[in-house]
């Protein structure tokens, strides 16, 4: 259990790094468009904030190559099938040749997850944190992971970095919602 803690307690603080994001993600990740996109989702007037999500996922869906931009359609597109083998081998490989590629851990990360192998999934998320800081959909899925393992506090936590990143998502809203309802809405 101490293990399982200690390396818990290193995910959260990955994302805790990430309310703290400025000039931390990797150069790819700070392309002007992309401040541009996040100026805009951060935006509490923001309407379009599904089109402004879409964007920031299409941003970071470009690997720079052909072939391993092929690599995560071709996982995207087995995960889709149900094909989670295939899926965690597309992303592997992806991976494997484009480890500075935040989505490729990402996307791994989700199959790992949709697997139910937790572990190997938050091993790639503290991945996708440490290339993309602001990577909201990785924040998120830290902390279903750790709600589910029974972590609600820290869960409290990726919950609330994500929202500081992206405010506007109801999943986000909701599981802060359901958390502080869980934990007495203590400051963590």
């Amino acid at each position: 259990m101490g293990t399982r803690r200690r390396y818990l307690n290193t995910v959260v603080a990955a994302a805790a790094v990430a309310l703290n994001w400025a000039g931390a993600a990797a150069a790819d990740q700070n392309a002007p468009r992309l401040e541009e996109l996040f100026s805009e989702l951060q935006a509490p007037d923001t309407v379009r904030w599904q089109m402004v999500e879409r964007q920031i996922w299409s941003e970071w869906s470009k690997s720079g190559s052909p072939a391993m931009d092929l690599l995560l359609q071709r996982g995207q597109q087995a995960m889709e099938a149900g094909d989670l083998d295939e899926a965690i081998a597309h992303f592997t490989a992806l991976v494997d040749h484009a480890p500075d590629f935040a989505e490729g851990w990402n996307a791994r990360a989700t199959a790992y997850f949709q697997a139910g192998l937790y572990g190997p999934s938050l091993a790639d998320i503290r991945m996708t944190l440490a290339l993309n800081p602001r990577h909201f959909g990785a924040l998120s899925g830290l902390g279903r992971i750790l709600e589910e393992l029974g972590e609600p506090e820290q869960a409290l936590v990726a919950y609330r970095a994500a929202h500081a990143i992206h405010p506007h998502q109801p999943g986000i809203k909701a599981g802060i919602e359901r958390l502080e309802l869980r934990t007495g809405g203590q400051a963590l």
